[in-house]
This record gives C-alpha cells, structure tokens and sequence, in this order.
C-alpha cells in the first residue's frame, strides 16, 4: 500500500508497537513528534519523521502534507494541569490541518465507558470529547473505543504485575472488583491496521474488547496463577480513589498523578455493549488469560520495546519557562580515571538506575524519590525500559535520557520536582590503556529558593555524586 499513512503518538506504548506493524507491512510511514531524537534509531530507513507539537499547533502542516490516513494517538493522561482543555485544543488543532490538508482518514483511539453505567471519568470523558472535536472538522473519523490494555510495558499490566509480585497479601478498595473488558495489545494494534482499508462512509464508532468480561481482582487472580504465586485479597470501602493513588505509588510503578486519573477511570465499568466491530472486522480477541500468558512468555522482548512510562505523557505537562528567569546556571563536576576499556566503563553508565540502582547511597535516592511522589511528582517508580541499554526519550527512574552518544556520552534531564531545570551528565573519553570518566550534574535555579535549594543540598550531593562516580568507575572494571 502506498498511500502515506501520518503517526502520532509513536513515541508512546499503543504507538510504539503500532509503528513497528506498520513498517512490517510495508506502509509508507511518517511519524510527528515533539522530539524526532526519541526515534533515533527506532524507526526504519523508509519511515519519515518530522517534528511538531499537536497542543502547540506546530509542524502540522508539513507532517499532514499528502497524507491520506491519520492516526491519532494523543492523550494527556499524565498532565497535572488542565488536561481536558489540552486534550480539547490539540484536538480541534490537529482536526483543522487535517481537514486542510484534504486527508481522507483519522483514526482515533479513545476510552470505553458508558453514561448509562454510571457518570465517566474526568479522563473518559474528555477521551470520548476528542473523538466528537475530530468529527467536529469534517474529515472522516474512525474511533475505537477499548478498555484495559494488557501486554507487558502496558500501564494496566505493569501494575496488576507489581501488586501481585510484592503483595500476596492484599487489601483491595472496590475499583478493583469494577468489570470491564480487557483487550491483549496484539489486538489492539490488529484492530488498528485493519481500519486503514475498511470501507467506511462518514465516521464510525466501534467498542473493542476481549473475550471476556472480567474484574481488575479476576485480572490479578489469573497473573498469580500463571506465576504459581498465592494470593488473598481483603477488599476494603474506605479507601477512597485518592488514597488508592498514593497507596499505588508506594507500591507499583504508578504514581500518585496518574494513579488518581486511573482509578477514576477503572472505578466505572468499561464493557463492550455495541459488537459491531465483530462484524465489521476479522479480528478474533483472545482471552484476558491467554493475554497475559503472552505477555509473561513476551515480556523480556516487549520490554526492550515500549512501554508506558516511555512516553512523554508519563512526565506530565512539559513546564513551561517561558519568562521565566534564571540564577547563574550551577555546574558540579569531577573526574575519575578507570582502568578499563571506554566500552567497558560507558556499558556501566548505561546500567544506571532501574533494577541496577544508582551505584552508590541507594537508599537516598529512594527517599528522594519518595519526597518527589509526596509532591506529586513522577518519583522512582517508572524504573527503565531495558536492563543494559539506552535510547534517548527513555525513562530511567525520575529522569530522561535527553542525549546519548554510543560509547561517549549519556545526558539524563531531571523530571522530579524542583525550582528550576536539572541535568545529569556521564561523558567518556579513552586516556592511554584506560579511560576518564567525567560526571557533571548541572542546575539552573529558579530565584532564591533554586538557589537555597542547591546550597542545601550541596554537602549530600559532594558525597552521592562522588560515591556514584567511584561505584561506576569499580563495576566498569568488573565488566
């Protein structure tokens, strides 16, 4: 097929995948991003990639030019401000370039919930709107309509995952006995394929679910046996959708901030009620058990892959520091030279955060990420997509790989809470039969409370960041 197929959300979990089925059927491809490097390296040679922003209403024009189908996969689940009214405006934004530039097609992926089950979600709601807003410009829309995603990376499967491994015991508030409708995420992006060339006049709607109806407890109960774990569940009804979140946080990779919009989401029912798609497509849906089979016996290969914490929705909303003025910008630096190989010391750096930790003090770095979940930030909980490699845009912890140079330099920009911009930077360079390993942490305060912030830290930072160099420096000669 050669008509031009335009990709938003590539850099997200349904994306991600959605990207690679696309290449391998041989679509001519072209991704719109906000930051093209997050695809270096994942996209194939024939596939495009041009940079824009949907809520900034940037680059839309050029990414939609000849393009007959569109998806669109945007969401503000992780925005800490009004994400309603940026879902509504990167809506309305996209639907006019695309209604000008004469393409043919959106397909959409928005939320299932029903009014008559009970009043939606903030977050349903303002899915099932951007659905409307996008019919609203006049070009064709295809919309689907799915509940729970399960496969591994997926946000829904990461933490029925960490409830059930570190909690055989658990005390369970009423969403987790809500029905819904969960659907593997092969099906999904099966689903999402074959509505490129279903005939269809006008816009459609179509619920898309598994087969079967089942509770977020009846999900768990059928990890735990997969997994041969026991599990006994103490349902409780005090615990309301804002306690569940920071009780999530403690305990998954999900943080308060997301927790909250997930329950208030999960609480209602999420069912298939109009099977259409059924009729309309040739897609099967497997079982919520054969879904999670496949994505234990997947797992360690979708996780290299992509996962939910990897999009830039999981951040929040990116903080805007438009007039915003900055203090003299902090710079901490030190130098250790290794005994090893530069490939040897830069594999170490790689390691870093996750299930490797942070080489020195862990136990700090934890509480500082305990404080950031308190403050309504991201915290430690999203870990790293791979155990030994990086890719820029990836999650590692409470940062983000912004640069990455193979075998010289690895630069992490700080998304926990803080009065100002933070960066972590590890650069390599080959020094005779070893190498020297330069570490630099660098601050752009905010006014006096940047500043006293910095200076407060200061004596933990001399010993955290040392530590770490001189733990980075042993584990490249043990490499």
């Amino acid at each position: 097929m050669n008509n031009l197929i335009l990709l938003t959300g590539a850099t997200g979990y349904v994306g991600g995948r959605l990207l690679r089925a696309l290449e391998r059927e041989g679509h001519a491809l072209r991704c719109l991003v906000r930051q093209p490097g997050r695809l270096q390296g994942r996209v194939g040679p024939a596939t495009q990639v041009v940079a824009g922003d949907v809520l900034e209403n940037t680059g839309l024009g050029e990414a939609l030019e000849g393009v007959e189908v569109a998806y669109y996969l945007v969401h503000s689940m992780g925005s800490a401000g009004e994400f309603e009214a940026d879902d509504r405006l990167a809506a309305q934004n996209f639907g006019a370039a695309a209604r000008d530039a004469g393409v043919r097609r959106i397909i959409y992926l928005g939320g299932l919930g029903h009014t008559d089950a009970g009043t939606l979600s903030p977050h349903l709601r303002s899915r099932q709107e951007v659905g409307a807003i996008l019919r609203e410009s006049g070009v064709p829309v295809l919309e689907f309509r799915a509940s729970i995603v399960l496969g591994s990376g997926s946000l829904s499967f990461e933490l029925i995952r960490a409830l059930v491994e570190r909690l055989p015991l658990m005390i369970t508030p009423r969403w987790v006995s809500v029905l819904a409708q969960p659907i593997a995420i092969e099906d999904l992006v099966a689903y999402l394929l074959a509505a490129i060339p279903v005939p269809m006049e006008g816009s459609r709607v179509f619920e898309i679910g598994g087969a079967d109806r089942v509770t977020y407890g009846d999900i768990m109960r059928a990890y735990a046996r997969q997994r041969g774990i026991r599990l006994l569940m103490i349902p409780v009804p005090f615990l309301t959708p804002y306690l569940s979140s920071l009780w999530l946080g403690l305990v998954t990779p999900v943080y308060a901030r997301i927790g909250r919009k997930l329950i208030n989401s999960i609480r209602h029912p999420s069912l298939v009620v109009d099977d259409r798609a059924l009729r309309h497509f040739a897609v099967r849906p497997m079982s919520a058990e054969e879904a999670i089979r496949r994505a234990l016996v997947h797992e360690d290969a979708a996780y290299a892959g992509t996962r939910w914490s990897d999009a830039l929705s999981s951040s929040g909303r990116t903080r805007t520091w438009g007039g915003v003025r900055f203090g003299t910008r902090l710079v901490d630096t030190r130098t250790l030279s290794v005994a090893a190989r530069p490939a040897q010391a830069f594999a170490a750096v790689q390691r870093i955060g996750g299930a490797t930790g942070w080489y020195a003090c862990n136990a700090l770095w934890r509480l500082r990420g305990a404080l950031d979940l308190l403050a309504g930030g991201v915290g430690m909980r999203r870990g790293r997509a791979h155990p030994e490699d990086l890719r820029v845009g990836d999650a590692v912890d409470f940062w983000r790989v912004e640069a990455l140079e193979p075998g010289r330099l690895v630069r992490l920009s700080a998304e926990m809470k803080l009065p100002g911009r933070a960066w972590l930077e590890f650069e390599v360079t080959p020094d005779g039969e070893g190498c020297t390993l330069r570490q630099t942490a660098i601050f752009d305060p905010v006014g006096f409370w940047g500043q006293a912030y910095w200076y407060a830290l200061f004596p933990v930072h001399q010993v955290v960041f040392a530590r770490m160099l001189r733990g980075i420096g042993r584990h490249s000669v043990g490499a």
